[in-house]
């Protein structure tokens, strides 16, 4: 049967499906998004709950703890962690990526109900929750300041205006404003004036309520007309709430003014926000813009370019509006790299075939295929929801050595046949049956060992997804194209092919190349004539393939240099905010001095406490810097850490962030115990131990635990003696130093807080507790000392579980010429020397992915060649032919492991998912020789050793023309050229090594198994596998005829 026949017969049919693949695929390549990499969903919820004033740890046992229970037990639940912070509890569920994120949600929402009667009856309001996603990072972040205007006034801006305006553009999720710098008044008492005065600050309190009302006046409805009223009931500045008053005494009014003061301020005054270039610093507020899911990044970044000058023709012209930082630029030249990529690689194996042929006509032919395999993929990406993303194009750029493959022995066999006299027609009808069988099974099995990736499980099997689909597709239809389109051209295009003279090229290549073949027969006798040396041989390269596959370093997805990097700084934990701001102002003045620094957006002060700091530093694109971002961390650090009073951690976020707990590193590892002590104290100890390890920097926790804390102890009997209770000493002391938010402003677009506090200077040290008095019950002031006493002590800042029990987590970063592996096997040596039993240990986040991937991925690589041997057993009706075929995997293997320990880099994932298309890659040599002597055995009735060297010697030219297409066509990618390169360097090299290596051999090698697994069928067939009846025994390589 032959399947290109009727392709061959009916060539405008031929045509108008070709042109149609193209038309199609053209139309789908405009319409896919353009993204980093391809979009993983993490079913994640965060839940949010209150508690006005409880520690820490009343938080974790009272509030986190009955929520955890009833959330443990909701169905695909993968991870649960919290952190409790005083006030407030942070809980985030991290859901399996099967879960719909919306079922899950309604299971969250009936949790929180049910454990609704354990938790504490004063919570301000219910746990809230809300849908996230960690790999959903800001694509582009702005800027605005102001030298002229007031933060808070550009802030109610961004808020008001410039954030709704910049949502509007297709495609974003959200634009959150950053900046902290929301307008307040803020109430300043002085506490000596309230008990001169004999004021309470409940009074005080009372008296804001009650004088600051927005409430409707009613109308007025008279015979011919109506009228609405309003009062001026609210307080709209500062200056309306010094002239407020409190009481009135012998008819004298006691205002604000004359007990403390009010002020325009901001609300919350613990965070500082700096924006900085390479010589100018500001004030800012930052605008953050996340896209949908799916979105195409690219596209989004330049409608919201569109949009800033319409924008800034409506801000004041004292507000600057600027771009600190788009994700787009990386995504774009990186893409626009990887397409100069695949443009390279589609010249470079072209180039490999007109060498092999001599002849421009016969180039073109499989050079056809190139095309139109990339150009249907991109419809079936289209239809399936692909992006064009790097891993997406890398698969098309592995894909153009490959596709033209299935081409090129097509085409080779039917100008075979013309070089044996036969004229275009005949040669393309006969060369194709004689061909396609060998086609269909290269093709069939090299897309199957695409599928394993397919069932990936987890965050991993997401990543690849896209990629073994677009690959395995770009391979089905080079296979359809091999099959119709190349015999069809052959038929017609090669009509006079070889009858005019020859040009000098095409002579000296096939000249070489004749050369080449007989030499390669001549030595093709020697394995040949010594079997036992060649498997003996083959044996050992398994050998040191399996013990180097143990021996080299692991890594998991390898960081990418994405034009920024983030910096995480850290004070002791009793460091005031002026403290941590003066040293990270410090930090930026560093940072600052990088020649290779665009913008640098640095924060002192967060929600984790006063003590922290973060830097988003952004840098040129890396075209035009000598160093790359790693080079720059490495070069930082030192200097960094040189501050006194402050660590520094600098770290390259990953491309895809995995785990919801935040951290400071990009590698975790978590520690649990049902005693605080015996966690605190391993936790420390640990911590010690693994900074000292030589494979890790940046080690750091999350244990706040010398947070100094002053503890009020009541004598209640003394306190109730007086006339006060334990809920009006509480609501004094929170009042004085809590910034109580006591009423609200509202205007037209916004609503602003008015917050009752003491005067800052009264709000320094302990000392001041003297000058607190609490009005009770009797109408009188009582001062604190009186019933009170203090204690100080040191306290844990927050308190972190995992799962259900307390936990802490140490994150750390691999120091330069250390894997993973090797990091996480010091991590649990010390580990065992340091722990006690009472404290168990996990990695979590991307190491725990990690240990996932690297535990299945062998058993991934076995069902590969086991799918493969199923297929080719199938198509060949044999079980025997199928192990010859791929009895050239362990040179493979060993020439990838072998190429990544030369060029240092590690066994990562991609280099891994290079080695399982090895295994497709190098059973195509053996395909066309199998399958050749097969034929030549049945039909020609030669012996297995004859039929094997004859295959071989006239697939010579096929298999060099097909390896080095492949070669080549991963060459770019080997090199690493262009933005992102470096990540994907280690596909390209395990590739290419491997190729290189077992091309070297298989052509020697594949022959000997066909020969001794020939005689093994033969001793089977004759029944000599039964010694029990006759004595027999099976023939030994060494017995072999030469």
């Amino acid at each position: 049967m032959n399947l290109s026949a009727i392709w061959i017969r009916r060539p405008v049919m031929t045509i108008l499906v070709m042109v149609s693949i193209l038309f199609f695929g053209i139309h789908s390549y405009r319409h896919l998004p353009v993204n980093n990499l391809p979009n993983v969903d993490f079913p994640t919820i965060q839940v949010y709950a209150s508690l006005t004033g409880a520690s820490p740890e009343i938080m974790a046992s009272t509030v986190a703890t009955p929520l955890e229970k009833e959330f443990t037990k909701i169905a695909g639940l993968q991870s649960m962690s919290s952190t409790n912070r005083t006030g407030s509890t942070t809980i985030t569920l991290q859901f399996s990526l099967e879960r719909n994120i919306d079922a899950a949600a309604q299971d969250v929402n009936t949790a929180i109900s049910a454990a609704r009667y354990l938790l504490p009856t004063d919570m301000p309001s219910p746990p809230s929750y809300a849908k996230t996603n960690p790999a959903d990072q800001p694509i582009m972040y702005f800027v605005m300041t102001s030298r002229t205007m007031p933060m808070p006034d550009v802030q109610d801006l961004a808020e008001d205006f410039v954030s709704g305006t910049l949502s509007t553009v297709d495609g974003v999720a959200q634009v959150k404003v950053m900046g902290a710098q929301k307008k307040a008044v803020r109430v300043r008492l002085d506490p000596r004036k309230l008990a001169a005065r004999g004021v309470g600050l409940n009074e005080v309190t009372d008296a804001i309520k009650q004088g600051n009302v927005s409430r409707p006046g009613g109308t007025l409805d008279g015979s011919f007309q109506s009228y609405t009223m309003e009062s001026t009931g609210q307080l709209p500045d500062a200056r309306s709430y010094n002239r407020l008053v409190v009481s009135s005494k012998n008819g004298i009014p006691l205002r604000i003014e004359d007990i403390g003061h009010a002020e325009d301020g901001i609300e919350f005054e613990k965070t500082k926000l700096w924006f900085l270039t390479k010589d100018k610093e500001y004030n800012a507020i930052i605008l953050a813009v996340s896209k949908q899911p799916g979105q195409n990044t690219v596209r989004i970044a330049a409608d919201m370019k569109e949009k800033i000058p319409q924008l800034q023709k409506m801000i004041p012209e004292a507000v600057e509006f600027m771009l600190l930082y788009n994700q787009a630029d990386y995504i774009r030249e990186s893409i626009e790299d990887v397409q100069f990529t695949l443009v390279l690689t589609i010249f470079l194996v072209v180039a490999v075939i007109f060498l092999f042929l001599g002849s421009l006509l016969p180039t073109i032919i499989p050079g056809l295929a190139v095309p139109l395999s990339l150009v249907a993929t991109f419809a079936v990406m289209d239809l399936l929801g692909f992006s064009l993303n790097n891993l997406s194009l890398m698969a098309l750029t592995l894909s153009v050595g490959f596709v033209v493959d299935d081409a090129v022995v097509m085409m080779e066999n039917i100008v075979r046949k013309m070089e044996e006299g036969e004229d275009a027609m005949q040669a393309a009808l006969t060369g194709s049956r004689e061909i396609g069988f060998t086609i269909l099974s290269m093709t069939i099995s090299l897309v199957v060992v695409f599928i394993p990736i397919l069932f990936m499980g987890g965050i991993i099997g997401r990543l690849f997804r896209e990629f073994a689909v677009s690959i395995g597709v770009a391979i089905l239809v080079s296979g359809f194209i091999s099959l119709t389109l190349t015999p069809m051209l052959c038929s017609y295009l090669l009509r006079g092919y070889g009858k005019g003279k020859r040009g000098r090229f095409q002579e000296a290549s096939e000249r070489f190349f004749r050369r080449a073949a007989d030499f390669y027969g001549r030595t093709l006798w020697v394995p040949l004539n010594h079997p036992r040396a060649t498997l003996a041989l083959t044996g050992g390269i398994l050998v040191l393939s399996v013990l180097l596959f143990f021996w080299i370093p692991k890594g998991f997805v390898p960081s990418q240099d994405q034009d920024h990097f983030l910096v995480f700084t850290k004070a002791a934990d009793r460091s005031s905010f002026d403290y941590m701001v003066e040293h990270q102002d410090q930090v930026n003045r560093i940072l600052q001095a990088h020649p290779d620094l665009r913008g640098l957006l640095s924060v002192a002060g967060s929600e984790e406490g006063s003590n922290t700091g973060f830097s988003l530093v952004t840098l040129i694109p890396g075209s035009k810097r000598k160093e790359n971002v790693t080079d720059i961390i490495n070069e930082l650090r030192p200097k960094l850490n040189s501050i006194p009073g402050l660590v520094a951690f600098p770290y390259n976020p990953p491309p895809i962030p995995i785990g919801g707990r935040s951290s400071t590193a990009a590698w975790q590892y978590t520690l649990q115990s049902n005693s605080l002590e015996d966690l605190y104290r391993a936790a420390l100890a640990l911590e010690v131990k693994m900074a000292g390890l030589p494979s890790l920097v940046d080690v750091n926790s999350d244990l706040n635990i010398q947070s100094p804390r002053i503890r009020i102890v009541i004598d209640r009997d003394k306190a109730s003696s007086l006339g006060l209770t334990a809920s009006q000493i509480q609501d004094g002391l929170y009042t004085s130093f809590g910034s109580r938010q006591v009423s609200t402003i509202y205007s037209t677009s916004n609503e602003y807080n008015v917050i009752l506090e003491l005067e800052p200077a009264f709000r320094e040290d302990p000392s001041v507790l003297s000058l607190v008095y609490i009005k009770s019950s009797r109408d009188k002031l009582v001062p604190l000392e009186s019933f009170a006493r203090l204690e100080e002590k040191l306290v844990p800042l927050t308190v972190s579980h995992s799962g259900q029990l307390p936990s802490a987590t140490i994150s750390f970063n691999l120091r330069q010429g250390y894997s993973i592996d090797q990091a996480m096997a010091q991590i649990r040596n010390v580990s065992a020397e340091v722990l006690p039993q009472t404290v168990t240990a996990q990695f979590e986040g991307a190491s725990e992915e990690f240990q996932k991937s690297f535990g299945s991925l062998g058993f991934l690589l076995f069902v590969t060649i086991f799918i493969i041997y199923v297929v080719l057993g199938i198509l060949y009706e044999s079980f025997i032919h199928p192990v010859t075929i791929l009895s050239a995997l362990p040179l493979a293997a060993f020439g990838a492991l072998v190429s990544l320990l030369l060029f240092r880099l590690e066994l990562d994932l991609y280099a891994f998912v290079g080695i399982i298309m090895l295994v497709g890659l190098v059973k195509k040599n053996g395909i066309m020789m199998v399958d050749f002597a097969v034929v030549a055995e049945e039909e020609e009735k030669l012996d297995a050793r004859s039929a094997i060297h004859k295959a071989c010697v006239i697939r010579f030219r096929p298999i060099m023309m097909t390896t080095m297409a492949a070669l080549f066509g991963t060459l770019p990618i080997a090199l690493g050229i262009g933005a992102g390169g470096d990540a994907r360097m280690s596909m390209g090299v395990s590739v290419v090594g491997g190729l290189l290596f077992s091309q070297m051999l298989t052509l020697y090698v594949t022959p000997v198994f066909y020969v001794c697994f020939d005689r093994l069928g033969q001793w089977l067939k004759r029944g000599k596998g039964r010694p029990a009846e006759n004595g027999g025994t099976p023939p030994s390589a060494g017995s072999l005829p030469a």
